[in-house]
């Protein structure tokens, strides 16, 4: 069952950083800690017309977090607060309540369907979308 879980395709997905690092000036930033792992992400965002504009993060998670950070960073430029939000919360579906993936430019967060038999993995997994979704929503606040 652990195969599963940590498939060749997530373990790649986990070992592909993309928009690692931090932004200079960052429209907004938002951090997010599991507890009872210790992952961490920071997420620097800029936001142009409602959509993110630029990204970039800071990952110490683990193989799990790191993928769906991977999926994240890979496809993040452009989404709106909705379409985060939206995917945010299709994906803790998945996790928690085993709804479907979320599709679209996250479709690849499919992968990480094994974790919902993995209770203790939920919230490191759930960090990068969370981070996000937070950091976008504070940068539209303040422009309006």
């Amino acid at each position: 069952m652990i195969d599963d879980l940590y498939s060749a395709k997530l373990l790649r997905l986990a070992a592909e950083m993309p928009r690692a690092g931090r932004l200079e000036a960052p429209d907004a930033t938002s951090e997010k800690v599991s507890k009872l792992c210790g992952s961490r992400i920071v997420v620097d965002v800029k936001v142009e017309d409602g959509r993110v504009a630029d990204f970039a993060q800071d990952v110490k998670a683990c193989a799990l977090g790191q993928a769906a950070a991977s999926v994240l960073g890979a496809h993040v430029i452009g989404a709106s607060l909705e379409e985060l939000e939206a995917t945010r919360d299709a994906f803790r579906s998945m996790l928690k309540a085993g709804g479907p993936a979320p599709e679209g430019r996250f479709g690849d967060l499919a992968l990480l369907a094994p974790v919902k038999d993995y209770p203790a993995r939920h919230t490191s997994t759930l960090l990068a979308f969370e981070a996000a979704a937070e950091a976008v929503r504070n940068a539209v606040e303040r422009r309006t």
